[in-house]
Order: C-alpha cells, then sequence, then structure tokens
C-alpha cells in the first residue's frame, strides 16, 4: 500500500466542480449575441472538444472570422456572468477543508484557463484550500499538456511521486498520473472516462487517506 498523501493534485472540471452549466450558459449567450442559431442540441454532450471546434458544430459553418467572434463573445459572457453557474459536486468543500486542515498541501492541474479556473474558486471561496493553481497557460511558456504541467508543478514544489496522489475525471488526468509515477484515483461522480481506483463520493478519498 502506498503511504498516506502530503499533497493531492486535483483536476478541476469534472473532478471538483461541474462547469457543464456555466459553459453552455456562456456558449449560448455568445451565440445569441451574434444572432446564430445553433444547428445541434445546446446541450452537455457537446462539451469537451476545444471552444472554436465546438462553436464551428453549433454554428454549423467553418468561417473562421465568425468562429473568432464568437469565441471571444463565449470568453467574456462566461468570465463575466456564466462562470457563476457552475456547480460544486456534493461534499467536495468539506473534503477540501478536512483534507487542508490535516495538513495535506491541495494544488489544481487543469487545461481549463487560469482566468475563468480563479474566478470560480474565488466564487465557492475555496482559493485559500490550495497550495497552488495551475493551468496550462498559467506556465511560460504554456504547457503542452497535462502530464507537462503535472510535472513542472511537482518540481517547483519538490513534490515526491511516493506521497502525491492525483484525482481526475478523465484518461488524460491518468496518464499525467501514471507517466509522474502518481498514485491515481478516478472521481466516480464526475464526467467519468478515467480507469483506475474508482471512488464514488468525494468522502471514499478522505477513507483512503485515513481521514
Amino acid at each position: 500500500m502506498s503511504a498516506a498523501p502530503r499533497a493531492i493534485l486535483f483536476d478541476f472540471d469534472g473532478t471538483l466542480v461541474d462547469s457543464a452549466p456555466g459553459i453552455l450558459e456562456g456558449l449560448g449567450r455568445a451565440l445569441a449575441v451574434h444572432g446564430v442559431n445553433p444547428v445541434v442540441p445546446l446541450e452537455a454532450s457537446i462539451i469537451g472538444p476545444p471552444l472554436r471546434h465546438t462553436l464551428a458544430r453549433l454554428a454549423g459553418s467553418e468561417d473562421v472570422e465568425l468562429i473568432e467572434r464568437l469565441a471571444a463573445a463565449f470568453r467574456d459572457e462566461y468570465d463575466t456572468r456564466a462562470y457563476r453557474a457552475t456547480q460544486a459536486y456534493p461534499g467536495v468543500g468539506a473534503m477540501l477543508e478536512t483534507l487542508q486542515t490535516a495538513g495535506v498541501a491541495l494544488h489544481i492541474v487543469t487545461n481549463k484557463r487560469i482566468a475563468a479556473t480563479r474566478l470560480i474558486l474565488e466564487h465557492f471561496a475555496w482559493m485559500p484550500r490550495f497550495a497552488g493553481v495551475h493551468a496550462l497557460d498559467s506556465r511560460t511558456p504554456p504547457a503542452t499538456h497535462k502530464p507537462a504541467l503535472v510535472r513542472a508543478v511537482m518540481d517547483e514544489y519538490a513534490l515526491a511521486a511516493a506521497t502525491t496522489w492525483m484525482i481526475g475525471d478523465s484518461a488524460e488526468d491518468r496518464r499525467a498520473a501514471l507517466e509522474n509515477r502518481l498514485r491515481f484515483f478516478a472521481a466516480g461522480w464526475g464526467y467519468g472516462g478515467a480507469a483506475g481506483d474508482a471512488l464514488a463520493e468525494p468522502k471514499a478519498l478522505l477513507r483512503a487517506a485515513g481521514l
């Protein structure tokens, strides 16, 4: 059995929060601003690909200038108000508090833009829970993918692989953990898609950590 964690790296979307409501609201507002009616249903199943691909699918257009205008409108709408529709998964806030109180250093490693990530953390008053909040675009130059981001965070904070865990919901999260020799847990309450030791609820992570 691996040692109890001294640090835990969390994915964000689909692990700590359900960002789908906010993203869908932002997409809908961006389309409305430019008078574009979606040609496919505006539902959670469209979330996942890069933003411009999603917008092109919704608009039914490959017009580069239109997609760029929609992307800019989305970022403006999301960062101004739509992010507030993000929902915290039940039990996550209490889990973070317990882990921090126990002395576990908590970090976020996410593909989400750092500006939007920080807005949501401040919305839930979670920022003080984390020793670090890290996104691909928070590095200079930007990290190329999540495994590289995790490696950079571990180096920066001198985190030992033997006592660092990673929690996520995607295959990329699992790959990031395995490539950096971290114990990985799949957040079974999230979007899904990750193989590994599955956690049915946030309290299960506390039990695994002996808390």
